[in-house]
């Protein structure tokens, strides 16, 4: 069922997405500084192209949190509304709620991304 659901979530906003988190990626490693961040921006971006069968696990500590700070001023307001839009408005049918919520889940991602893993869920 989590590759059927990749796929579908590919088609119905996946892509477009993945294709933020990559464009706010090479954005952040045009200069030298922000690397570090463009680097977490293309790590980010494989949650947006397959979120079924992964979940966020907060790590964080006193530099993530100030990472977090920039990012929310500089990128992170743009991803977290596209992402909370789109959640929206694939919630409107019964069987758009699942995808809905994985657009929710990357929204919260989207604003507080450092200090935070993507790991996959194991299923018995």
């Amino acid at each position: 069922m989590r590759i059927l659901g990749n796929i579908l979530w590919i088609i119905f906003g996946g892509l477009f997405s993945a294709i933020g988190w990559w464009l706010a990626g090479i954005l952040w490693c045009i200069t030298v500084v922000g690397i570090p961040v463009g680097i977490q921006c293309f790590k980010l971006s494989s949650i947006s192209l397959n979120p079924f069968g992964k979940e966020i696990v907060d790590e964080g500590g006193a530099v993530s949190c100030l990472l977090n700070i920039l990012w929310i001023c500089f990128s992170g307001i743009e991803l977290a509304i596209t992402n909370a839009v789109l959640g929206c408005i694939l919630c409107i049918t019964i069987v758009g709620i699942p995808f809905g919520k994985q657009f929710f889940k990357i929204a919260k991602l989207a604003l507080f991304p450092f200090g935070t893993k993507v790991v996959r869920t194991k299923y018995l």
